[in-house]
C-alpha cells in the first residue's frame, strides 16, 4: 500500500505538469517556449554541437599546426573541427548564433543541412543568413510564429517604410518603397489581400504622403479610408479621368528635376539630381503611393468603345510603372490573377512591379503569374498555402529571395480610425482635388485596440 502511495505522490504531479506543459504548448507555444523550449534546445545544442555537424558534414580537417598541438599535447586522435561558434542569444521566439566558417566552406553548405539541424536541436525551424564574408548568423525559430502572428517590438520604420507583416523567421516584413518601389499582389477571395492592404493603408497614413485609389468595386476596399485618401476612382471611367491627371503629375515632377538640373559653371556636384529626392526638401514634392484593387476590371472590355479606354488605361500604367519612380509616384497593384489572358500590355506592367506577393490561389497558373519569373521555387510553397490560414502569402522580389510573411489582424473599423486622425496629414495636390473623395456622414468609429491577436480574415 505504501508503495502505491508514493508512486501516485510522484507521478500525479509528474503526470499534471506534463499535461499542463502539453496544453502550453498548444495555446500558448510562446510561455512554453520562454519556459521549456528554451532551456532544452539550449542544452541540446551544447551538448551536441561537434557532433550534430560532423555528421551534417560541416567540419574541416583542422590545420598542420592544431594537429600537431593536440598530438603533442593529448596525444589524441585529431578529429575535423566543426564551425567556430558564437555565443548564444535568446529571444522571445528563438535563438541566434553566429558561425564562423572553416577555409572552404560557404554558407550554401550551412543552408543545406538546416532541415537537419532543426530536428537536432529540437527547434521549429532553423534560417542561415549571410553577415559578412566567413559568418554566418544561424535563427533558430522555437515555434510556428505565423500561426498567432505578434509583431515584433522593434522593426525598421521610416519614410515610406511600412512594417506590414511578420515573415517566418521571425522578424519585420517591411514593405520599403525606396527601395522596391512597385509592387503586384495577388491572391484569390478570403485569402488575406484586404488584410495585408489595411496594413500598408494604415502605415503610410501615419507619413507624409498622398495616398491615391482605384477600386473598381465601387469602392468597397478603399472607400472606408476616405478621410486619408487624396483621390478616390471606384469605375473604370473615374480611373480613366484620374489616370491622366497622374501622367500631368508626373511629367511636371520631370521638369521641375530638369528645371534643377540646369547645371552653371560652378554648381557644386550635389545639386545635381535625377529624380526628386535629390531637390531641396523645401521644393521635393510629397510621394503619390497609387493603389489599385481589382486591377482586371481595368482590363475588361464589353464594347469597341471600352477597348480604345482599357488601352489607354493600361499604357498610362505602364508609363506610371516604367517612370514613376524618380518622380515619387509608387504602384501597389492587387487582384486575383493577372496573366496575359488579361489582354494587351497586361504582362508588361507585371514586369515593371519588382516586389511580388501571392496569397492563396485556386491554381498553379496564378501563383507563376506572381512568383514564377522571379522566384521558380516558391510556386510550390505559394500553392501550398491551406485556406484555413487566411492572410498567409509568400514574398519575392527580382533579387530571387522569398519567404513566408502573414500580417496580424487589423479591424476594417480600426484601420478607418487610424486614417480619421491622421487625416490631417492628407497633403493638397491642386491637381487630384477634383477626385477627392467625400467623407461620408455617419457615426464616429469607436476606438479600440489597433492590433488583436486573432487569426486573420479578409
Amino acid at each position: 500500500m505504501s508503495d502505491w502511495m508514493t508512486l501516485l505522490e510522484v507521478g500525479g504531479p509528474v503526470a499534471a505538469f506534463g499535461g499542463g506543459a502539453a496544453y502550453t504548448r498548444a495555446r500558448y507555444p510562446g510561455v512554453y517556449w520562454s519556459t521549456v523550449g528554451l532551456p532544452l534546445s539550449t542544452v541540446r545544442l551544447l551538448g551536441s554541437y561537434g557532433s550534430v555537424m560532423e555528421a551534417c558534414g560541416l567540419t574541416v580537417q583542422p590545420s598542420r599546426l592544431r594537429a600537431f598541438a593536440v598530438k603533442a599535447t593529448t596525444r589524441r586522435e585529431v578529429r575535423p573541427v566543426p564551425p567556430r561558434r558564437g555565443i548564444i542569444r535568446p529571444t522571445s521566439t528563438g535563438l541566434r548564433l553566429r558561425l564562423r566558417l572553416a577555409p572552404g566552406q560557404e554558407p550554401a553548405d550551412v543552408a543545406a543541412s538546416a532541415e537537419r539541424l532543426r530536428h537536432a536541436w529540437g527547434v521549429h525551424a532553423v534560417y542561415v543568413k549571410d553577415v559578412k564574408p566567413g559568418v554566418v548568423e544561424l535563427r533558430l525559430v522555437g515555434f510556428d510564429v505565423l500561426r498567432d502572428v505578434r509583431m515584433p517590438r522593434k522593426a525598421d520604420v521610416g519614410h515610406l517604410k511600412v512594417p506590414v507583416a511578420l515573415r517566418e523567421d521571425a522578424t519585420a516584413f517591411v514593405r520599403d518603397y525606396r527601395a522596391v518601389p512597385h509592387q503586384l499582389t495577388l491572391g484569390a477571395t478570403l485569402s488575406g489581400k484586404s488584410m495585408y492592404l489595411r496594413h500598408l493603408v494604415t502605415g503610410l497614413a501615419r507619413q507624409p504622403v498622398a495616398l491615391v485609389g482605384i477600386d473598381c468595386k465601387r469602392g468597397v476596399e478603399l472607400a472606408p479610408f476616405t478621410a486619408r485618401l487624396s483621390a478616390l476612382a471606384t469605375d473604370p471611367e473615374q480611373a480613366a479621368e484620374l489616370l491622366p491627371v497622374l501622367i500631368k503629375e508626373m511629367e511636371d515632377r520631370y521638369d521641375l528635376i530638369k528645371t534643377r538640373q540646369g547645371i552653371a559653371p560652378g554648381t557644386p556636384a550635389e545639386d545635381i539630381t535625377s529624380d526628386i529626392w535629390g531637390l531641396p526638401e523645401s521644393e521635393r514634392p510629397v510621394p503619390v503611393v497609387l493603389f489599385v484593387d481589382e486591377v482586371a476590371e481595368l482590363f475588361l472590355v464589353a464594347t469597341k468603345k471600352d477597348e480604345e479606354r482599357r488601352d489607354e488605361m493600361v499604357t498610362q500604367l505602364i508609363r506610371l510603372a516604367q517612370l514613376g519612380r524618380a518622380a515619387g509616384i509608387y504602384l501597389e497593384v492587387c487582384g486575383q490573377r493577372f496573366g496575359a489572358e488579361l489582354g494587351k500590355g497586361a504582362t508588361m506592367l507585371r514586369a515593371q512591379l519588382t516586389g511580388r506577393v501571392c496569397h492563396r490561389v485556386n491554381d498553379e497558373a496564378s501563383a507563376k503569374m506572381a512568383l514564377g519569373d522571379i522566384a521558380p521555387e516558391a510556386v510550390m510553397a505559394a500553392c501550398a498555402i491551406a485556406p484555413e490560414r487566411p492572410g498567409l502569402a509568400v514574398a519575392g522580389d527580382t533579387s530571387g529571395g522569398w519567404s513566408r510573411i502573414r500580417p496580424p489582424y487589423l479591424s476594417v473599423g480600426d484601420a478607418a480610425r487610424i486614417c480619421q486622425e491622421s487625416a490631417h496629414l492628407t497633403p493638397e495636390l491642386a491637381a487630384l482635388e477634383p477626385f477627392r473623395p467625400e467623407l461620408p456622414a455617419g457615426p464616429a468609429v469607436t476606438p479600440g485596440p489597433v492590433v488583436r491577436p486573432v487569426p486573420v480574415t479578409d
